[in-house]
């Protein structure tokens, strides 16, 4: 009788719709509560994908899985230890270059006072240098009293911008929970890759294989690349910048390095640290900071990008330069990070199914 009455409630659209709306009200509550776990876990899956192919090759070369994952998670870990290394030297040479903020900012006016020299005593040459002078002794007093005790804080151990970065990377527990995770995924990956393509119906898993092959050359392609690419552009500013006795040139390589995931960004967002530390050492390395990042930047566009990448993504530049605005607009650093691969995928899988179809052929 209850199960009748239950079945009679149940017929009713309204019923049915207020409790498929009270099932996604509590699926949304539980991927809330879950969201961090499940970066966790895409995270962990990221690396183990784009650590595959390097596993796969130490096992032609006779070096078994389990010992190859084992070095991969030490090269991560490593890799991991330099990066906070790096960083944490950078940001004391940018501390001690403030100090000589107002040093510096005479230097320049100097500078500019014996270049107006040459001009003699002209009306707008003696104007000029009056204003200059006036300019030195109100931004010295500004830098002294507000700016510099102002930047000593944020800089210091215990500052926002340190102490931010210190509490960024001491969430060990997450990390090391990344890591381990991504060992095990690492460890069966081909398994997991199969049970995944097991959730989809048997009719569907050949399109499925289709399209994750798609996936694998657009987005895994587009991925390995820029790695190998953020390497070698790393490796150039930083010996570039070694040579001409940059401060912290290799922390400034591996800035370069990594922020160039996202193309064209990497070495820009790098040369504004590089140029205030080159402020310090004389015009001579300003304009050689320049030069060497010019230089990185059109080699890694129009050299290795091309070479390396390949037809993993195939886009116009004019594309490219959309495509990373739109994903900065929409989500910041990660969409501008995801919004080269992404497009690439698109244009592939209109390559792939649009172009071949009777729409695109017959426009029916």
């Amino acid at each position: 009788m209850l199960l009748d009455a239950f079945r009679a409630v149940w017929r009713n659209p309204y019923v049915r719709v207020g409790v498929a709306l009270l099932f996604l009200w509590v699926l949304y509550l539980t991927f809330r509560e879950v969201l961090t776990i499940i970066t966790l876990g895409i995270v962990a899956y990221l690396i183990a994908y784009l650590t595959h192919p390097l596993l796969v090759w130490l096992e032609r070369k006779r070096v078994r899985r389990p010992l190859g994952v084992s070095l991969v998670a030490l090269l991560i870990v490593a890799l991991f230890a330099l990066a906070l290394t790096l960083l944490v030297a950078i940001l004391t040479q940018f501390s001690l270059l403030f100090a000589k903020l107002p040093e510096l900012a005479t230097s320049l006016v100097a500078w500019f006072n014996s270049t107006l020299e040459g001009f003699g005593d002209v009306g707008w040459a003696q104007t000029v240098r009056n204003q200059l002078s006036s300019s030195t002794t109100g931004l010295a007093d500004a830098l002294s009293k507000s700016v510099l005790p102002q930047l000593e804080r944020i800089l210091s151990p215990g500052g926002p911008l340190i102490g931010g970065v210190f509490k960024l990377a001491g969430g060990v527990a997450e990390t090391v929970a990344t890591l381990i995770l991504s060992v095990f995924i690492m460890l069966d990956y081909p398994k997991i890759g199969q049970t995944l393509l097991e959730f989809f119906p048997l009719p569907w898993q050949p399109r499925v294989l289709e399209f994750s092959t798609l996936v694998e050359k657009a987005v895994g392609g587009y991925f390995r690349g820029q790695v190998i690419i953020a390497l070698i552009v790393g490796t150039m500013v930083a010996i570039g910048f070694s040579l001409i006795g940059l401060p912290s040139a290799l922390a400034l390589g591996f800035l370069a390095g990594a922020l160039n995931l996202v193309p064209y960004l990497g070495i820009i967002i790098a040369l504004v640290p590089a140029l205030l530390l080159a402020a310090s050492l004389g015009w001579v390395q300003v304009v050689a900071v320049i030069v060497i990042s010019i230089v990185a930047n059109q080699l890694e566009g129009h050299v290795f990008s091309p070479l390396i990448l390949g037809r993993a993504t195939n886009l116009h530049p004019v594309t490219v330069a959309l495509s990373i605005l739109t994903g900065l607009h929409l989500m910041g650093i990660l969409g501008a990070l995801l919004a080269v691969p992404l497009a690439g995928l698109g244009k592939l899988m209109i390559a792939t199914y649009y172009h071949p179809s009777r729409v695109y052929k017959e426009g029916v």
